[in-house]
């Protein structure tokens, strides 16, 4: 805006310099030419008196100088003098205009321009009582030769004027923009600029409330967002077509195991591999997308949906979820449900068989009885399996029954014992307890159930003529039960998956062995159960020991 009106200023200053210029030459001009046009025809009419009386000779006898030019010319055109050349060279002047207007009226003028020379010719005559003529001429130059003579001039005035145009043109441009410069966009106040501005300053004023409380409103409603997406536990990251990442909250940093991050980079630097590419390639395809995602701190679930406008996808939306645990579940399920099968499958088969050779009359009957024991057995063997189904169960569902009542472990695990005197004496195995009494708040059935599957296994899977001792201490606020035998041991290896269902470490060895394969995995719910912890110290070949620590005063479950 400062350089239009600077540029402005110094137009209208240098355009008016040279109208006045031109102008004031043109006047000039015009007032010398009728000046020169007086003085030719002053001078015609003075020489054509003095010929009317001296004749010739006058002309004859006279100096005219360089400033006019006289000529005699008789009434048929004919020169027969002029100052300045030979008359006999001279054409015929009969059709000049001043001389045939001379011939006619008495006296006439004309003025000629000669381009070649820049210069205008005055010409005015008079005719003489004989009817001969009397023309004086004059030199006048014309207003291109004058501008020319006063162009050195001219430009140094044009050059001065133009200097002081530039110094005034720059105050009065700066002058002029300064109170527009100096308005305070946020906070305009119309009192102190331009009265034409107050509209505009109004108008921006109006708009600036407006864009504050959009900003406020916009920054709020970011904050909301970014509240909401960090307390997600799933990760969220939003992207444009090109996929750059717009937005991303921590728990997706964290789900994908990336470091450093920050918006305005490729999703791909937070995760490059080839399951993932395909998955967003997918996206932005159009359609919804899923993928499981496998990282080093487990799986996870991504669910990329594109964001459509109209016929385009300008954007994705991706989900991540954390499903290594439910993947594990999965796993654990399938794996469940085969080893279920297939224990199920084992003595229904036996069962199944006997019966069909009974049914068909092939057993003799003799015979009748111990086949009757064996389908008894692989019956017994059902119904046990069963039971530790349903149990293990009902601690996974947390639907056991909730029980809260005074128990003391020491004499449990007498009647445990007890319970399995014959199965110790046929083993061979001393059983032996010792500690002190000690009580706590829980569930009677399920802590039976815990020392049972304990002590049950110390007894199958020890060495014939082999110990088993149980003993109950206590520290302050718990009790501690520590079950140890001399059996065959675990190799430390397979030590993290003994807790695991039908989880066998020797399967030839462990099939000769009666058992369901979920004792272990009901010891470990039945002890989460009363939010206490199992742990385990084994050597191959020297025996295992079981270490239980339970609240003595227990934490009813759900309550808060």
């Amino acid at each position: 805006m400062t350089k239009k009106i600077f540029l402005g200023i110094i137009s209208i200053c240098v355009i008016s310099m040279l109208a006045a210029i031109f102008l004031i030459t043109a006047g000039l001009y015009g007032r010398s030419a009728e000046v020169a046009a007086s003085e030719v025809k002053t001078n015609a009419r003075l020489i054509a008196s003095a010929v009317e009386q001296g004749g010739g000779v006058y002309l004859e006898r006279t100096d005219f100088g360089k400033d006019i030019r006289v000529t005699w010319i008789n009434s048929d055109g004919k020169v027969i003098y002029d100052s300045e050349e030979d008359p006999d060279v001279l054409e015929n002047h009969s059709d000049r205009e001043e001389v045939s207007k001379a011939l006619e009226s008495g006296e006439g003028s004309a003025s000629r321009y000669s381009s070649t020379i820049m210069q205008k010719t005055v010409n005015h005559a008079v005719r003489l009582a004989d009817g001969s003529v009397i023309r004086v001429s004059g030199v006048h130059s014309s207003l291109m030769a004058e501008l020319v003579k006063v162009i050195n001039p001219m430009l140094g005035i044009l050059a001065a004027v133009v200097f002081f145009s530039v110094l005034a043109a720059s105050m009065v441009s700066r002058n002029i923009v300064k109170p527009i410069n100096d308005i305070d966009l946020a906070h305009p106040k119309i009192k102190k600029n331009y009265k034409e501005l107050a509209p505009l300053l109004e108008k921006l004023r109006t708009q600036n409330n407006k864009v504050s409380r959009q900003m406020d409103e916009l920054q709020s409603s970011r904050e909301q967002f970014s509240l909401m997406t960090e307390s997600m536990t799933e990760g969220l990251i939003i992207t444009d077509p090109k996929l750059i990442v717009l937005a991303c909250n921590s728990s997706a940093l964290r789900l994908l195991g990336a470091g450093s991050f920050t918006k305005g980079q490729s999703i791909y630097a937070l995760n490059n591999s080839d399951v993932f590419r395909h998955c967003l390639l997918n996206a932005l395809g159009g359609r919804r997308s899923e993928c499981i995602l496998r990282t080093g701190n487990g799986q996870r679930e991504v669910i990329a949906s594109p964001a459509n406008s109209i016929d385009m996808v300008c954007g994705l939306v991706v989900f991540i979820m954390d499903v290594t645990e439910k993947q594990e579940l999965e796993t654990m399920r399938r794996e469940f449900t085969s080893n279920v099968s297939h224990e199920l499958k084992t003595p229904l088969t036996t069962i199944y068989g006997i019966a069909d050779m009974l049914a068909n009359g092939m057993v003799q009957s003799g015979d009748v009885a111990e086949f009757g024991g064996n389908i008894r057995s692989e019956a017994e063997r059902l119904i046990n399996l069963i039971n530790d189904i349903v149990s293990l169960s009902k601690l996974d569902e947390d639907t056991a029954p909730r029980e809260s009542e005074s128990v003391e472990l020491y004499s449990l695990a007498e009647e445990v014992l007890e319970r399995l005197s014959l199965s110790a004496e046929e083993k061979g195995v001393t059983a032996s307890i010792s500690g002190e009494r000690v009580s706590l708040l829980g569930s009677r059935t399920i802590l039976s159930e815990v020392l049972y599957n304990l002590c049950d296994n110390a007894i199958k899977y020890n060495v014939s003529g082999g110990s088993l001792s149980v003993k109950i201490s206590h520290v302050p606020q718990r009790a501690i039960i520590t079950v140890s035998d001399t059996g065959m041991g675990i190799p430390k290896q397979y030590i993290g998956r003994i807790f695991e269902r039908f989880y066998r470490v020797d399967k030839s060895r462990s099939s000769r062995i009666k058992g369901t394969g979920l004792g272990l995995s009901i010891v470990k719910h039945g002890v989460i159960y009363h939010n206490g912890t199992v742990s385990v110290k084994s050597e191959e070949g020297k025996g295992t020991v079981f270490t239980v620590e339970l609240p003595i005063e227990k934490k009813q479950h759900n309550e808060e």
